[in-house]
């Protein structure tokens, strides 16, 4: 049963956007806080490649949920602060991927642990089965909108 009688503030993707956009401040402060000069979304991509280096702009566009420019734009910067290189596909010289330095897999743990850190912080007082409940509506929502 559809309901469209929503009051303001309760529309599922304001609450989420809501909760998204605070945890992503709280980490970029607990980033900031240790010394990394790093944005939330520098560290989406390095994520993604400390999964699995070696990915194309187009893997990580799919992974990250995000445009071509988008995903440029944040490999260039990237790359002028010596965290990722490009290197031409051997296949398919058209198609440049993406991989770590040394300097970026030094990152690796420090930034998972203050990830955990900010999850943490933002999961005080929730139940695992209410944030079960969550990720499984989550993901329901998706879903239904792929």
């Amino acid at each position: 049963m559809a309901n469209s009688h929503f009051k303001r503030g309760e529309l599922y993707s304001v609450i989420n956007a809501m909760a998204a956009s605070a945890v992503a401040r709280r980490m970029q402060k607990n980033f900031r806080n240790a010394g990394l000069e790093i944005t939330i979304e520098q560290w989406s991509i390095l994520y993604h490649l400390w999964k699995e280096d070696g990915l194309s702009q187009q893997d990580l566009c799919n992974r990250t949920y995000r445009d071509k420019p988008s995903i440029t734009r944040l490999i260039d910067n990237l790359e002028n602060i010596k965290l990722v290189k490009r290197t031409a596909d051997k296949d398919d010289k058209r198609k440049n991927l993406i991989f770590l330095t040394d300097a970026a897999k030094e990152l690796q743990q420090i930034t998972i642990d203050l990830a955990n850190q900010t999850m943490d912080e933002a999961l005080i007082g929730i139940a695992k089965d209410e944030i079960e409940t969550v990720k499984n509506v989550l993901q329901k929502v998706y879903d239904n909108l792929q």
